[in-house]
């Protein structure tokens, strides 16, 4: 099975170096095949916050595809924020924004969902749905398809009025068509999992989500920080949720998922 780690919401400028210190740690371990960062990096999107971010990267010698997040994109300095939003980004962390990532078992493409006229919500513009479409289905059989937001599809289990991205269904209708299988983001400092379907009616495939938590910071929301470790094969798909316990990320959960007549189904995890 591939194995990816899934960080989110490292909001460098609020970090906690000793959760750093054992997150590096405990990727490593788990030596991925690809690192996915779904978006906050930072916490104000200034440069010695990126250059924090990118020196934490660096200590991890594994491929990455990195999408950015609403903190990205500075607050406060509101020139710079209408004028070069990404700019900080693009100098320390990657140029490309909506970055893709193909191997033998994996495609995975980011889209970045951060804008400059709000100050956390997120949308997904005509061109990035159009942009997947043309990836994903240029992508060869048997390679599973993960997209990368920063902002999320499915809400958590119980919330009535979720903050989703925007134009979600026409993204989603999308990516049903051209194979998707796993959407992987942030933003809400919570970590959960499920399949697109029960909250979005109008989509007929099934599509599993895992959102992750905050890796790294200390602003945490009722949860502790978090991140996942998933294992992928053709029909296949598990999910630990590995926990900081105020010394090291430990398993809390694991969730397993298995492709039947193409539905993913719920199984216990290996």
């Amino acid at each position: 099975m591939t194995t990816l780690a899934h960080i989110s919401d490292l909001h460098f400028g609020t970090e906690s170096p000793e959760i750093v210190e054992g997150l590096i740690e405990d990727i490593t371990r788990h030596a991925p095949a690809l690192i996915v960062v779904s978006g906050d990096l930072t916490q104000r999107a200034r440069g010695r916050e990126f250059m924090a971010a990118r020196a934490f990267l660096d200590r991890l010698p594994f491929p990455r595809l990195v999408v950015p997040g609403n903190h990205d994109i500075p607050l406060f300095d509101v020139l710079t924020r209408f004028a070069r939003p990404l700019a900080r980004f693009r100098r320390y962390i990657n140029d490309e924004v909506d970055p893709f990532v193909l191997t033998d078992k994996v495609a995975a493409l980011g889209i970045n969902t951060a804008r400059s006229n709000t100050w956390k919500d997120g949308r997904v513009s005509g061109s990035q749905i159009e942009k997947l479409r043309e990836r994903m289905k240029a992508v060869p059989p048997g390679v599973m398809k993960v997209l990368v937001t920063h902002h999320p599809f499915l809400p958590p289990p119980g919330d009535v009025s979720p903050p989703l991205v925007g134009r979600a269904a026409e993204a989603l209708q999308a990516a049903e068509a051209c194979g998707v299988d796993l959407m992987l983001a942030g933003h809400l400092h919570v970590g959960y999992s499920g399949d697109v379907r029960t909250h979005h009616l109008g989509v007929r495939r099934s599509i599993l989500v895992a959102q992750a938590g905050t890796a790294t910071s200390h602003r945490i929301r009722g949860e502790a920080n978090s991140y996942n470790v998933i294992r992928l094969a053709t029909d296949r798909i598990d999910c630990s949720f590995r926990v900081w316990d105020g010394k090291r990320f430990l398993e809390a959960k694991s969730l397993g998922y298995l492709k039947r007549d193409a539905d993913w189904q719920p199984i216990k995890a290996a």
